[in-house]
């Protein structure tokens, strides 16, 4: 097996996911990571990127529509994506091997684990809302 060249551009991409919890793209981290090195490349960024996920050093999230993600949590953990927004978080349950379980019944082989994302509306854009709807009710009734 072929050992991995030190890269100080690896280095500070890890580095600038690791300091983030708001799941970046590609581009935002480019953005960040230009910073300290303002002659990479988006290419470079996105090779690394892609390594540092094919190590299990970092996850790739694929949340639907839009560019992936990337999360420096590579626990087993879920993910809720505001559909309002787009804003990933990650939420702080509990990971259910019971559903590992009620599915393994279903296909035939075995389940060996899941990733699970949950779509909604996130609480800031909820409250934009509910705001836009009382400032429409009060124009309404003027």
């Amino acid at each position: 097996m072929k050992t991995l060249k030190h890269s100080r551009q690896r280095d500070s991409i890890l580095n600038c996911l690791m300091n983030r919890h708001d799941h970046p793209t590609a581009d935002s981290i480019y953005a960040s990571v230009r910073q300290d090195f303002p002659n990479v490349s988006l290419g470079t960024v996105y090779r690394n990127l892609n390594l540092l996920a094919d190590l299990g050093e970092i996850r790739r999230l694929n949340c639907g529509s839009g560019p992936e993600r990337f999360d420096a949590d590579t626990s087993l953990h879920y993910h809720f994506i505001c559909q309002s927004c787009g804003q990933v978080q990650d939420l702080d349950m509990n990971v259910s091997d019971q559903i590992n379980l009620a599915a393994q019944e279903h296909c035939g082989g075995r389940i060996d684990s899941h990733i699970t994302y949950f779509y909604g509306t996130c609480a800031d854009c909820l409250k934009k809302e509910a705001q836009r709807s009382l400032s429409a009710d009060t124009t309404a009734a003027s």
